[in-house]
This record gives structure tokens, sequence and C-alpha cells, in this order.
């Protein structure tokens, strides 16, 4: 059921969807007797969009995401293990044309691939299923590792965790695969901007693990004096970090996370 209504409410509370249901529900209003009222939703929808899209709206919700975790020091000494978590690889697209097709969070499977090379020895645990509301067959983890050994790795090197369908079940259902003992030092490789709730969820799962932040979508506080390109990359910009801190809020809730920002 949370897995349901998180799905549900993700695509509620992004800003652009409630935006164009404004304006969707102004445009519904108009041949009726509440013109004013359509006509004010309307007006008010595509000054949103106005605002969002100029406005460094999603600069202020992504830096703080992605600077609350550093980079990890390598000179801690070799890790146990690697965590990879799905989200870069589009399975009906890589069915559709027959070959492995990645979306903008690539840097999760080609720094798990450096990660595999510098650290022989570590063990390199992939956690994705279907993420779809609704189900299927189709599960991220089978086409990792695919691609992991295209790009070099034998199977043997890659554990593959396919049933997870979200970061909570990525957590529980990894470290039962992994089963980490005490005093093993374990990376988790996901987006920067995911990793806040991502660290969190594992440590509520009983999971340590150390960040490894990746797929960076800003250069930090600088990027407010950049000027936007396009109105949809400041509306996808803050939808995507607006997802994020609205899964801290429901995870906190939700008792998923101990902490509203989990912190290094």
């Amino acid at each position: 059921m949370f897995f349901i209504l998180s799905k549900i409410l993700g695509f509620l509370a992004a800003p652009s969807n409630l935006i164009i249901l404004m304006g969707v529900a102004g445009v519904v209003l108009l041949p009726t007797r509440f013109f004013a009222a359509g006509r004010k939703l309307l007006v008010a929808s595509l000054l949103l969009i106005v605002a969002v899209g100029i406005l460094p709206i999603g600069v202020v919700l992504t830096v703080p995401l992605e600077a609350r975790f550093p980079r990890w020091e390598p000179a801690q000494g070799a890790p146990t293990g690697v965590v990879v978590l799905g989200g870069a690889i589009v399975p009906a697209i890589s069915v559709a044309h027959r070959q492995i097709a990645l979306n903008d969070a690539a840097e999760r499977i080609t720094t798990a691939v450096e990660l595999a090379r510098k650290y022989p020895d570590a063990r390199i645990v992939f956690s994705g299923g279907n993420a779809s509301l609704l189900p299927g067959r189709l599960r991220e983890a089978t086409f990792a590792g695919r691609l992991f050994e295209e790009l070099g790795l034998p199977p043997s090197r890659v554990e593959l965790e396919r049933e997870s369908r979200n970061t909570e079940e990525n957590a529980v259902f990894t470290k039962r695969m992994a089963a980490p003992k005490p005093g093993e030092r374990w990376l988790l490789v996901t987006s920067a901007m995911h990793m806040p709730r991502a660290v969190g969820v594992f440590r509520q799962a009983g999971f340590p693990v150390e960040a490894y932040p990746v797929d960076y979508r800003s250069t930090g506080w600088r990027d407010l004096r950049l000027i936007p390109t396009s109105f949809i990359g400041g509306l996808n910009r803050t939808d995507r970090a607006a997802h994020e801190w609205i899964g801290l809020l429901a995870y906190w809730i939700a008792g998923r996370i101990a902490v509203p920002f989990p912190g290094p």
C-alpha cells in the first residue's frame, strides 16, 4: 500500500503536474458560471510556469540535497562491497530497441564498473526491480547484468537483486542478499540528490553504508547566477528536487527513516 500511495502522491506532488492541473481546471471552468474563477486559475497557472521555469527555485531545492554528503575519500581503504541502486536503465526502451537504454543517471553504472576494477576483491551488488506502478515482468537488474558483462565485468563479479520497487525495498532486499557483517565497509552508489533518503533508509534497515554520490545536477550555489535556457529545464529541475524533499518527508512520517534529513 505504501508503494502505491507513494507513486500516486509523487505524481500529484510534482510542481509541474500541479501547475498544469491548475490550468486544466481553469479551462474547464471557463464556459461555466465559474468563469471568473477559471480565468484566475488559468492566469495563475501560466504565471507559475514562467516563475518556476525562470527563477532558480530548482537550484535552491537541489543544492542542499547534493551537498549533504561529501565525496567518498578513497584514502579510508578498500571497501568490502559496493551497492549500486537502480534507476539508470530504461527496461521498456531496452526491449523495444533490443539494446540497453540508459537515462541521465548513467553514472551509477559507469561508477560501479570503475569501482569494480579499482577494488577487485569488493563485492558488487546491483539493486533494481520494476519500479512501475503497474506490475510487469521487466526487471532492471536483468539488463544491468547484461550491461556489466558487456562493459567487461564477468557475471561472477556482480550480484543482482531483482525484486525491489523503491528505495526502502532496495535496502531491505539488498541487506538480505549481502548479509553485511560487523566491521565491513559498504559503499552506496546513487545520485547525489537521492543520497540523503537512500542512506537514511539503509540505516533504518540496519545496513550501515558509506555514501558514494554520483550524478550531480548542479555546480553548487554558483548555479544561482545561471540564466535558464528553457522553461522546461527549470520545471524539470524543480520537479526532481521536490520529489526528493517530498520523499524525505513521506519516509520520515512513515517511519522509513529516523530523521527528516539524514546526513553524515
